[in-house]
């Protein structure tokens, strides 16, 4: 019987394609089940009536003609369909052992080769349904909402029903339903899955918005300029769908091939009448050369394997890439939200004027406490971890791009970029103070207290804990080319390079620039997986022999545009993947071999006679378990590895005066 199952040939049943259609439902595999079971009960019962009444009744014949008719009919019918439609498959030399038995008058052992038959597809069935259940209930979004304004007022509605020119309304915090053009208001934007950028953008009146992104605060009005399915995100859909349809080359192969093993079998069958005369010699060659056994050997490692990646985050939607895993030599990664968290913290606290660190970061955070911009989150983060008391701030103003100003404890507080602390009349010399480079990838805020300046904050992107253990671990793992390509500027590219062991760095990259690099490595014969997680690096991703995209911290887009998603952003796990699929390689080789050991040896044993076909039943679906058990190792690979934890936040310094080093610095 083929993998693809007896019981789901049944879903369609008008069908002319030519192909196997999977999908069956619950209700529709019970069905089947109760229908088996029953026709079981009528099987068994011709032996009680034989044992407890009288030998040869025909009650006892006619309850297991009962029962094989029952057990038969979903088999024949297949059977009928294939021929139908001009195929001649391996449900036929399970069709033929039945119709044989029946035709012998033994309509016993037509019913338990029947039942062992269901049996096993009942169980392949559910078990394959159960699995891709539970991988797509991973990739299952919630469908994003937008507020579209008509004649000043509101309404709620699906993302994908706003039309070009629509107007919607984006609330701090919002994600933006569409692509499209600022028509009122002015917020800070992360766009940093669209574009990659680590900092968010400050936007107003005429700018552009993208589908996907997040209005940090301010209230902003666009009109909609692509919607539904133009933007990224609606593009990406039939990705996911073709994603399901694809088989692994070796499968491809088995599929070509197959074609000529039913009439091969039925030669031999042929030749074993010719030469025996023994009907049951030719049933037992007919099941017992139908190869699950060998089907199985492909299909119940990848579930296996897919099972093991999801247990430790790791979303496989392609299962072809799951097996070019095991071939990659290169590996290509993007920096920001990648290597790095794309997200904002204090690295520097520089006080002046003789305030100590912990009361500028006070006077900071009780400030920005009021403030929804990402550094504002990370002072008050730091406050919170190094236990600073914050005070109560009144009159509290934020002009979008520039900075926000308090009062605290009658105090006039002002922070943000130097050019606002000077246009509020603060002297210019606290620039002097300044030994962080803003090109080098940090953002510095400015605190002046009461036309003072008391100090200043370095805020950078941080790297991720675990990129330089994910570096060293696909280095252990063979992995010959390790790069890291980024848009950003040449000295934050290597300062990040630096800090994690990087091998190599090309820094100042457009999209189409990572393209070329992936296809010029390509060309000098690496096998190449790439590693993103925005948007921006979309052509890249389609551009590597696989694509991974960060799955949390990465955009909906970035998971469902690469094939395989971290979706606990542990970048440990990608020397994982490799092991994992070359270990699948290893039991599919081995499963391959003992079904083809199996069927011949099978095959020897059935013409000569010692098999009868319900052994040779039996013994199917023996061997079919024996398959299934040796991929079912492939399941508990990775328990040995340490759950995934965020990193912990740095703590900071004490002390008055002189700057606070909190993370690191790399020169």
């Amino acid at each position: 019987m083929q993998v693809t199952s007896l019981l789901s040939h049944n879903a369609d049943p008008n069908c002319d394609c030519g192909h196997d259609h999977g999908g069956l439902d619950h209700s529709h595999t019970n069905v089947k089940l109760t229908q088996t079971l029953l026709g079981l009960i009528f099987v068994l019962n011709s032996f009680l009536v034989d044992w407890v009444f009288q030998r040869g009744s025909t009650v006892a014949g006619l309850s297991a003609l009962i029962g094989a008719a029952i057990l038969g009919f979903p088999i024949l019918k297949v059977a009928f369909l294939d021929l139908r439609r001009g195929l001649l498959s391996i449900n036929e030399l399970v069709a033929l052992g039945v119709l044989a038995s029946a035709a012998s008058g033994d309509f016993r052992t037509a019913g338990i080769v029947a039942f062992f038959m269901l049996l096993g597809e009942i169980i392949e069935t559910r078990t394959a349904a159960g699995a891709r259940a539970s991988i797509e209930s991973l990739v299952k979004i919630t469908p994003t909402r937008a507020r579209r304004v008509v004649n000043g007022r509101e309404e709620d509605v699906a993302a994908s029903d706003l039309k070009v020119g629509d107007v919607i309304r984006i609330r701090p915090g919002d994600n933006i339903g569409g692509d499209g053009v600022i028509v009122s208001g002015q917020g800070s934007v992360n766009q940093a899955s669209i574009t990659g950028e680590s900092l968010p953008v400050d936007k107003t009146a005429g700018d552009p918005v993208f589908a996907g992104t997040i209005n940090l605060n301010g209230a902003l009005e666009v009109r909609v300029t692509k919607a539904g399915q133009d933007t990224t995100i609606g593009r990406v859909r039939e990705l996911i769908l073709a994603a399901e349809k694809t088989k692994l080359p070796f499968m491809r192969i088995i599929d070509q091939y197959m074609g000529y093993y039913t009439p091969l079998v039925l030669v031999i069958g042929a030749l074993v009448w010719a030469f025996t005369q023994d009907l049951n010699r030719v049933i037992s060659v007919l099941v017992v050369a139908c190869p699950c056994a060998f089907i199985l050997a492909t299909p119940t490692a990848m579930v296996a394997a897919l099972s093991a990646a999801a247990r430790l985050g790791i979303l496989v939607k392609n299962i072809g890439d799951l097996e070019a895993a095991a071939r990659i030599t290169a590996f290509v990664f993007d920096k920001t939200g990648t290597l790095t968290s794309g997200k904002l913290v204090v690295s520097r606290l520089n006080p002046l004027g003789g305030i100590a660190p912990a009361e500028l970061l006070r006077l900071a955070a009780s400030v920005e406490t009021l403030s929804n911009h990402p550094t504002a989150r990370a002072l008050v983060q730091l406050a919170e971890e190094a236990g600073v008391p914050l005070a109560d701030a009144r009159e509290f103003k934020e002009t979008a791009g520039r900075g926000v100003s308090a009062v605290v404890e009658g105090q006039r507080v002002i922070i943000g970029r130097a050019a606002w602390l000077k246009d509020n009349g603060v002297p210019e010399d606290f620039l002097k103070s300044v030994d962080l480079d803003e090109a080098a990838g940090f953002s510095l805020l400015f605190i002046a207290r009461d036309g003072v300046c008391i100090g200043w904050v370095g805020l950078q992107d941080q790297v991720r804990s675990e990129a330089a253990d994910a570096v060293k671990g696909l280095q252990a793992v063979g992995i010959r080319r390790l790069s890291m390509v980024s848009g950003d500027r040449k000295p934050v590219a290597e300062r990040v390079a630096a800090e994690i062991g990087m091998p190599e760095v090309v820094a100042e990259c457009l999209p189409q620039d990572k393209v070329e690099f992936v296809r010029a490595s390509k060309a000098k014969g690496y096998r190449v997986a790439v590693v993103g997680d925005g948007v921006n690096d979309a052509p890249a991703l389609a551009a590597g022999d696989i694509s991974i995209a960060m799955g949390a911290a990465g955009s909906e887009v970035a998971i469902h545009s690469a094939t395989i998603a971290l979706m606990n952003n542990d970048l440990r796990r990608l020397p994982f993947l490799v092991r994992l699929s070359r270990m699948a390689r290893g039991v599919i080789n081995q499963n391959f071999l003992f079904g083809v050991f199996f069927i011949i040896g099978g095959l020897a044993a059935a013409s000569g006679g010692y098999l009868n076909p319900i052994v040779a039943a039996f013994l199917h679906n023996v061997g079919s378990l024996i398959v299934v058990f040796n991929s079912a190792r492939l399941v508990r690979m990775g328990e040995d590895l340490e759950p995934f934890a965020a990193p912990a936040a740095p703590e900071p310094g004490a002390g008055a005066g002189g700057p606070v080093a909190l993370v690191p610095r790399v020169a």
